[in-house]
């Protein structure tokens, strides 16, 4: 029999905006948790990736809780495209919360609810309950329509069967106006709630197939369904501990989370629903489902926030909590002591540490092919080469940004493949972080306040002829 999703679907226009990650779509992993050469967008890290697969295998069986995993190494050498090949692997069903350190130090609330709100948008609730629903292929749709306009309403019967029962119902002005909305006809197989009274459209009947002979590619079919026209059907809902929290404690109740505007939750409205949903668990009706968090850039963090960390992590409702940074040892912010990527040693020994290492040249052009794909940019090989040894000699980051930017240039000339001449121009145009510090430099004492001592010599001999 066909599954039944009873959410309620629409059709949105995408839209699609290519961003520094948007070509990753998992981890790149085979079956046994090695990694590939290139898959799934990803290229190098071998290491990293195999230890950021087992991490996603234990979060998927359950087996990990309370802990935490540092991403750490030098700019630009993927540490956040591994962060979103985990959420890719772990799919829709296991919550994923992405948060910059800085993040918290802007926020209209105190840091510690900051974390607290973060903690728990990536707690899942799996909650389910079961729903009376009516199942069976549409077998005629019979609309009365009244002779004149008056306060009389349209009526109707619906004809629905199964493979072992046939039943007429009738219809009142709303059901006929849902199914009017779903264009339901005759060989469709429908799904109604009959609590809510929402009709779902499963597909086209299979015995239907051969009504047209032009189909739409969205056209699905499936089997009459079986058995009798009533079903109990179990029904799971997923949601976010921070969605309840929301719902729960504003007036506006879930307008809040469409507006953003969820402010400080107090924290009795928090034990009362942790509360609830341990009773839920307790009789079977939800289960939990622990997500993860990712902070990046989290040397921002300061003594107060790592603390909150280190206590947040014992409680047994944590998520797995993934964090990088690209410093090495740093002063801890709020103290004056250093450590480590700028993180207290207590919290260190939490961790466990992924390092990722600096890309290859081979690797450079690998993912600069990606690029220029995702980008849809046409890149000759000699350009693709001078792209490569840019990014091998500057930084990666640089030579992506070129690509659009050269892309563009050879639209200018009227051209169709980007040559050598316009990744050179751009080349030019833009600087790299070593040509710029070049020309401060050299510069320097033609910018303001700056503090070249000659400068300041000559100053005090003007100052003191025109006291003299």
């Amino acid at each position: 029999m066909a599954e039944i999703r009873l959410s309620e679907t629409r059709d949105l226009t995408r839209i699609e905006r290519i961003g520094a990650h948007s070509h990753i779509r998992g981890l790149g992993l085979d079956s046994g948790l090695e990694a590939r050469v290139v898959s799934e967008g990803m290229v190098g890290q071998k290491q990293a990736r195999k230890a950021a697969g087992i991490i996603v295998q234990m979060i998927k069986e359950g087996k990990i809780a309370g802990r935490a995993v540092l991403l750490a190494g030098k700019p630009g050498t993927g540490k956040t495209a591994i962060a979103m090949g985990m959420a890719k692997s772990l799919g829709q069903e296991t919550p994923f919360a992405m948060m910059a350190g800085s993040e918290l130090f802007s926020l209209e609330m105190s840091k510690t609810e900051a974390l607290k709100q973060a903690f728990r948008k990536a707690i899942g609730v799996r909650i389910k309950e079961e729903t009376e629903i009516i199942e069976g292929e549409v077998v005629e749709v019979q609309i009365d329509r009244p002779a004149v306009n008056g306060v009389a309403s349209k009526t109707g019967k619906l004809t629905l069967k199964s493979t072992d029962m046939e039943t007429v119902y009738d219809l009142g002005a709303k059901m006929i106006e849902a199914l009017g909305k779903q264009k339901i006809q005759s060989g469709d197989v429908i799904a109604i709630d009959k609590a809510s009274g929402k009709i779902t459209k499963l597909g086209r009947s299979f015995a239907r197939s051969r009504d047209y002979d032009a189909m739409g590619p969205q056209t699905k079919f499936v089997q009459c369904p079986e058995g009798e026209l009533q079903k109990r059907k179990e029904v799971v809902h997923c949601v976010t501990l921070h969605e309840i929290d929301v719902i729960n404690s504003r007036t506006q109740g879930f307008l809040a989370l469409f507006t953003g505007d969820t402010g400080e939750i107090r924290a009795e409205v928090r034990e009362q629903i942790d509360t609830k949903v341990a009773e839920w668990r307790e009789e079977g009706k939800a289960e939990i489902v622990p997500g993860v968090l990712f902070i990046d850039e989290v040397h921002m963090l300061d003594i107060e926030c790592f603390s909150f960390l280190n206590r947040a992590l014992e409680n047994e409702m944590s998520p797995i909590l993934v964090v990088a940074t690209n410093r090495g040892i740093t002063t801890i912010r709020g103290t004056n002591y250093k450590s480590p990527h700028g993180i207290p040693i207590d919290l260190l020994d939490r961790l466990l540490i992924i390092t990722t290492e600096p890309y290859t040249e081979e690797e450079i052009r690998k993912i600069l092919d990606i690029r220029t794909q995702e980008e849809d940019v046409d890149m000759s090989e000699d350009a693709k080469v001078l792209l490569t040894k840019i990014g091998v000699e500057a930084s990666l980051r640089y030579a992506i940004h070129l690509i659009t930017a050269a892309s563009l240039a050879c639209q200018k000339r009227k051209g169709r493949v980007v040559e050598m001449e316009d990744v050179s121009r751009v080349y030019h145009l833009f600087l790299d972080v070593n040509r710029s510090q070049q020309y401060l430099m050299e510069y320097q004492s033609q910018y303001m306040f700056s503090e070249m001592p000659n400068k300041e010599g000559e100053d005090d001999d003007e100052t003191n002829a025109m006291h003299s």
